[in-house]
């Protein structure tokens, strides 16, 4: 709700038009000029009246015509706001003065995402009482000024117990800096790593936001197809041997984005090779490795003991919720050190207080119970949304059920025109992802379809719909 700091309405009380037609007129500008927009809560009438030194009738009187002309809409015990709709504004006005803020789209009541969490399955309960009792400490004056550039030092040490015990990696302390997500890492990956005229091999298709942190720190980069069991080595192989500037290779292994393939060990192990005879660096973002539904998961490729060039990056914020940004960079010491100098640049330290009051959940058992819990909701959910396939888009659509992660990869028999689906179903408040938001040039025929984070009835509503314009 946004109120006004003050609302000013100046009155003309020796004017022959009534008072209450002037605070009508006032609120019908200011609606046209833009200082007020829709869902603005106006002061209450008593307020109002104050504010104006006039009668309180005056106001209602006026609030009754604003009402009646659709200017405004009341809402019980919560106050009288400027509407949604709003009646046709004047095209012949000065085009000169600040145009009427357009009203916004009515949003989508039912989004498939690329792979979110549930957020309502957050410990958020947990999380505030570790904050609180940081705060309580008598050492709280402590966390309160500056802290380590790498981050918070001993939940820097719970997170390389536990890439060490869980992920089979060999990783010590001066090898970690903890980031504000994976976004950041990836940025200062991109800037420890990459100069201008370098090349980066990146899946196609593919996750954007990496290519662009890649492209700004001014490499170029080099579309690698992928397959069913992840990046076409051949074709890798082929641009080492004719481009001896490229500095890396990005890649999601685990489950690849966005087609949730997991890259096979045959693969890792020549991927490794290749690394280790042209020297590049192997950029592995292992976004959401705690989502796994099989007997075990592949370790990630960084934790090969021959494996001499990598950068890891992974995540905390799809185990507790999205909103939480905390990340993590696993490299070479020097790699390490390169990224906390370029991370003092545009940030000098993280978020202490919530790496302490998440270290306080690790070091409790919480987060190992919330993950026990939520892998069983995901896999029950994961398997309802195959069903759902089976059953709406048999003859039309193949996909493979994921062993892990929190998204399918629909792709249709025929080749479809993709925006104009997601067009048609956005008007009737459906969203799903463009393709084209995964393709490095031309059209992908697939739909990556989150499923977490939807109810069983969404879940059925929003495949039903897609089915019809397949």
């Amino acid at each position: 709700m946004l109120r006004p700091w003050q609302f000013e309405i100046h009155l003309d009380k020796k004017s022959d038009k009534a008072l209450y037609l002037q605070i009508a007129d006032a609120i019908i500008n200011a609606v046209k000029s833009g200082k007020l927009t829709s869902g603005n809560a106006l002061p209450g009438s008593r307020q109002l009246a104050g504010l104006l030194n006039v009668n309180r009738n005056t106001v209602i009187e006026a609030l009754d015509v604003l009402i009646a002309e659709g200017w405004l809409v009341t809402m019980d015990r919560k106050g009288t706001f400027i509407a949604d709709i709003l009646p046709e504004v004047n095209s012949n006005k000065n085009s000169e003065t600040k145009p009427n803020i357009s009203i916004e789209e009515s949003k989508p009541y039912l989004v498939f995402d690329d792979g979110f969490p549930d957020s309502r399955l957050a410990p958020m309960n947990d999380l505030a009482r570790a904050y609180r009792e940081i705060f309580n400490r008598k050492s709280r004056w402590q966390i309160m000024g500056y802290s380590n550039e790498f981050g918070n030092l001993e939940f820097r040490k719970a997170i390389v117990q536990m890439l060490n015990f869980k992920r089979g990696m060999n990783v010590s302390l001066e090898q970690i800096c903890i980031t504000r997500g994976s976004q950041m890492a990836m940025y200062l990956a991109s800037h420890c790593l990459l100069s201008k005229g370098d090349f980066v091999m990146i899946e196609n298709p593919g996750y954007k936001p990496a290519w662009q942190a890649f492209e700004n720190a001014g490499a170029s980069l080099i579309p690698i197809s992928v397959d069913k069991d992840g990046l076409d080595l051949n074709e890798v192989e082929k641009h080492l041997k004719k481009n001896p500037t490229i500095k890396a290779i990005y890649l999601t292994p685990h489950h690849q984005y966005p087609t949730s393939v997991t890259m096979s060990l045959k693969k890792r192990l020549k991927l490794i090779e290749l690394s280790n005879q042209y020297g590049f660096t192997i950029i592995e973002d292992d976004y959401d490795n705690e989502f796994h539904f099989g007997q075990r998961p592949i370790l990630p490729i960084s934790s090969y003991s021959n494996a001499k060039n990598f950068i890891y990056i992974g995540t905390l914020s799809k185990i507790v919720a999205p909103a939480l940004r905390i990340g993590y960079l696993v490299s070479s010491a020097e790699n390490v050190q390169k990224a906390a100098n370029h991370r003092k640049i545009i940030d000098v330290q993280g978020d202490n207080i919530m790496e302490e009051a998440v270290l306080n959940l690790i070091n409790e058992g919480k987060i190992k119970r919330h993950l026990k819990k939520t892998n069983l909701i995901y896999k029950a959910k994961r398997d309802y949304f195959e069903s759902l396939c089976n059953q709406h888009l048999k003859d039309k659509a193949v996909f493979t059920k994921p062993e892990g992660g929190l998204a399918f990869w629909i792709v249709p028999n025929k080749i479809v025109d993709t925006e104009k689906i997601c067009t048609e179903l956005l008007s009737k408040g459906i969203k799903i992802i463009n393709p084209d938001k995964f393709s490095f040039d031309s059209p992908i025929n697939g739909f990556r379809l989150g499923y977490a984070s939807l109810t069983e009835e969404q879940l059925q509503e929003g495949i039903t719909a897609l089915a019809k314009y397949l």
